[in-house]
């Protein structure tokens, strides 16, 4: 069976849920103005940082107090980080449903050795918020990056609360509005939603953070790169663009464009918008065809940014590979690139619909879904 395929490309056709499409129009000219061959430590280098950082804290609308800084490690790091630093001094939750969730559960019980409550659901779903103590410390993702499924919003979270709120946003923020008086650390990646390069992480820290940190020492040995403290203060510096490791300058440069290009656009709500268009325009597909679905079960908790899809005609047995062979085939026509979805997620697709990405791009790549589909389903 031969089908013609369809007339409209997508331009860009990077729908990576990490690292993630450049912004619009991205060139590597814009980044003349990296201080290259220069230390991080010097007046440049620092003003860049710091720059970094205000920026951060000015379209994110972070409230006062709030410190934002650069560490090492990408999200990863960021989020063990925290762990690492705040854990152990009251009870803790562990909330889990999708495989970076999963990964702090085993962080916190199998390494730290915490004698945590652990809370999980399956992929597609999240976990019954009601059901939590938040007078305990309580980690968690906020978007299910490998599940497509988020919080819808931060109801769930009391204003006055004993333990600390320590959320992996890293799929969420610069896309989605997060109810900052409601989180106490909040992590993420430049690879995300702002289309960064990869290996730098950041944390911020609420008021209630820094005071757990200047008040309580782990039982457990500090590697440096976690170390936030000195002598029970806080190294305020981290948080003013002294970067506790070497950064990139380029990459810090490669970030500042990005902050530039979002402030340009609107801010965070031009933002959450374009993400949410983005969505939008995946879900019109989804609704009009029915041998796919979105993996999110309550259409309240589905992500605007890393959307899961699963293939739903009976007519596939092998389901993991016949999402493998779509997602090759989109691959190879040169129209989607890296849409499988996460090795460890239910067999599918996993689009990207993050702010730097073009609604007009999506619209053009769902024809060769369906294209590519029907072309596999011939072929069984």
């Amino acid at each position: 069976m031969t089908m013609n395929t369809p007339a409209l490309r997508p331009a860009n056709p990077r729908f990576s849920s990490g690292p993630c499409a450049k912004i619009p129009n991205f060139s590597l000219d814009m980044l003349v103005d990296a201080p290259l061959g220069r230390s991080h430590r010097a007046a440049v280098g620092k003003s860049k940082l710091a720059e970094a950082i205000d920026l951060t804290a000015e379209i994110l609308g972070l409230p006062e107090g709030y410190r934002v800084g650069i560490v090492p490690g990408s999200d990863t790091g960021a989020v063990e980080m925290a762990m690492w630093s705040l854990l152990g001094a009251r009870p803790v939750e562990m909330l889990a449903w999708e495989s970076f969730g999963e990964g702090w559960v085993t962080d916190a019980v199998k390494q730290l050795k915490l004698d945590a409550v652990v809370r999980k659901a399956p992929y597609g779903e999240i976990v019954d918020f009601g059901l939590v103590d938040f007078d305990k410390d309580v980690v968690f993702t906020w978007n299910g990056t490998t599940s497509g499924v988020r919080l819808p919003n931060g109801d769930a979270i009391p204003a006055k609360r004993e333990g600390l709120t320590i959320c992996d946003a890293t799929s969420a923020v610069f896309a989605m509005d997060l109810p900052w008086d409601k989180l106490d650390v909040v992590t993420f990646s430049w690879q995300k939603a702002l289309g960064g390069e990869g290996a730098h992480g950041v944390i911020v820290l609420s008021p209630r953070a820094v005071e757990r940190l200047e008040r309580y020492t782990p039982a457990w040995p500090m590697p440096k790169i976690f170390r936030m403290t000195k002598g029970g203060k806080l190294i305020e510096g981290i948080f003013k663009g002294e970067t506790i490791n070497t950064p990139s300058m380029l990459v810090v440069e490669d970030y500042l464009v990005a902050l530039k290009w979002a402030k340009s656009i609107g801010g965070l709500k031009a933002l959450i918008a374009r993400a949410d268009a983005n969505a939008a325009a995946v879900a019109a597909f989804v609704n009009t065809h029915s041998w796919i679905e979105n993996l999110a079960v309550d259409p309240a908790t589905a992500s605007t940014t890393s959307v899961c899809l699963k293939f739903v005609d009976p007519r596939i047995i092998d389901g993991a590979g016949f999402a493998r062979a779509v997602a090759k085939r989109l691959e190879k026509e040169g129209v989607a690139l890296d849409i499988g979805a996460y090795r460890d997620a239910p067999a599918g697709l996993r689009i990207w619909c993050g702010s730097t990405v073009e609604t007009s791009d999506i619209t053009a790549l769902m024809p060769w879904i369906d294209w590519a589909f029907q072309a596999e389903i011939a072929a069984l």
